[in-house]
């Protein structure tokens, strides 16, 4: 469910299944992409075992929306002692980061969207079981303070009130920006969110960071993208 939020510092940039066939110049990506959702905070570990680094604590909820922490699925384990474990998407700094859970206190869930966004084309591609759907024209960063590339996911999806920046809608994703360690109060978290009170047009690099979309393309996202669907941007 969306929840009817403001802002709250979230907008950093504006005041495992088979592989399917692409089309040329898309990044590959899969079918289907297993997530966790998380019943419990979970310490994330460097490897599959209590006994390595500790990374971080992951929370079951998300800040902003107190929704359930779902996270993308890369690899699972088995150690010595019989406890079974996932490599999961971490969310925050650093960016793209990965790391052990224990799968106990975990449901498992399958998600057949992915979302790629295409700086250079500023271009946002939505897939569904490995296909190409929906093509939406986006503004991305400026070349002073770029949306950062990697592998993330969307954390949060959040219903904005008419009167704040970007809204109609809000997927706050797991990449934090490279040029801001902090925003308007927040973490120098990336979204993909609407145009409301911004300027701007389609297809330019004006933004801190963020992705914006037109308002009728941020809500054909907002009611079908989920929180743990992977996000490639490239």
């Amino acid at each position: 469910m969306l929840a009817q939020l403001a802002v709250m510092g979230l907008l950093a940039a504006n005041a495992a299944g088979g592989l399917a066939t692409v089309t040329p110049s898309a990044p590959r990506v899969r079918a289907t992409q297993e997530t966790a959702v998380l019943a419990t905070m979970h310490p994330a570990f460097a490897a599959p075992r209590k006994a390595s680094r500790r990374l971080r604590l992951v929370s079951a909820r998300r800040p902003i929306t107190n929704e359930q922490t779902v996270l993308p699925v890369t690899g699972h384990a088995v150690d010595s002692h019989g406890t079974a474990w996932l490599r999961v998407r971490l969310p925050g700094r650093p960016n793209g980061g990965l790391g052990w859970i224990e799968r106990a206190g975990t449901h498992r869930r399958v998600t057949a969207f992915h979302l790629v966004i295409d700086i250079s084309q500023r271009r946002v591609t939505v897939y569904r079981h490995g296909r190409e759907i929906r093509r939406f024209s986006a503004v991305v960063g400026r070349p002073t303070t770029p949306t950062p590339l990697g592998e993330f996911f969307v954390e949060e999806a959040i219903a904005l009130p008419a009167s704040a920046s970007g809204a109609p809608y809000a997927l706050a994703l797991s990449a934090r920006s490279n040029t801001y360690r902090e925003f308007d109060g927040g973490p120098g978290q990336v979204a993909i969110h609407g145009r409301n009170h911004l300027a701007g047009s389609l297809g330019t690099a004006v933004s801190h960071g963020c992705v914006r979309l037109a308002n009728r393309s941020i809500s054909w996202l907002a009611a079908r993208i989920k929180p743990g669907d992977p996000v490639t941007i490239v």
